[in-house]
């Protein structure tokens, strides 16, 4: 990675946020693909894919036809308007570059696809509300697959039901136990125990039921 980058994991609400992606190829395709799903999603080009065109028609995205290889940069300007992130995805370098210094003298943010941007787009891994990105700061996009592929393997449908169970005695705990540090230990205690693990594999009510008997077991042990 270039010295003068420095990239710091975020998490970001994209909800009623501008996207615009310049490029209507297989790569633009796939960056519609995602962004469509979290903001509101522009495509600029002259031709565009049939899975662009099928996003279209559901309302998953915004096409407008132009030759990007003719436009001004007043006309650019204008497609970034209030725009979040700015996605330069042609094959062409030079257009790409030239879209990337026109947001960058606006201040939007850009995801350049055959450079290190200023945002790298990680694999990602969606377990209910666990989200866990992998990026190698663009260095290898193939590796970031590979890790996902194996993380997917040791992160199992079981972590998202934890997810859930750990919110339910979270807010049991707030309800009948004071003691910040005393919730904290309830909570480490549901995590560790292995019938926990086991039984939400089969039936969330049953590991709730043995989080729960956990949790009496230890309040009546402080008291």
């Amino acid at each position: 990675m270039p010295e003068n980058k420095s990239f710091l994991p975020l998490m970001i609400d994209l909800h009623g946020r501008k996207v615009v992606i310049f490029g209507g190829g297989s790569v633009g395709e796939r960056k519609a693909e995602l962004f469509s799903e979290y903001a509101n999603t522009l495509v600029v080009s002259k031709t565009f894919s049939q899975k662009l065109i099928e996003l279209q028609i559901q309302e998953s995205v915004i096409l407008i036809q132009m030759d990007l290889g003719s436009i001004s940069d007043n006309e650019i300007m204008e497609l970034m308007d209030d725009a979040f992130l700015v996605i330069p995805a042609t094959s062409n370098k030079l257009i790409n570059d030239r879209i990337t210094s026109i947001a960058k003298s606006r201040n939007i943010l850009t995801n350049q696809v055959d450079t290190i941007g200023e945002v790298t787009i990680p694999a990602v891994i969606h377990r209910g509300d666990l989200v866990i990105g992998i990026s190698t700061t663009g260095s290898s996009p193939a590796f970031s697959r590979y890790v996902r592929q194996r993380i997917e393997k040791v992160i199992t449908p079981e972590y998202e039901q934890m997810i859930s169970l750990q919110n339910d005695i979270r807010t049991y705990l707030k309800e009948h136990v004071e003691d910040q540090k005393q919730r904290k230990s309830i909570l480490w205690g549901v995590l560790e125990d292995d019938i926990v693990w086991r039984d939400i594999s089969e039936s969330y009510d049953k590991a709730y039921k043995r989080a729960y008997d956990i949790v009496q077991e230890k309040i009546n042990k402080k008291d």
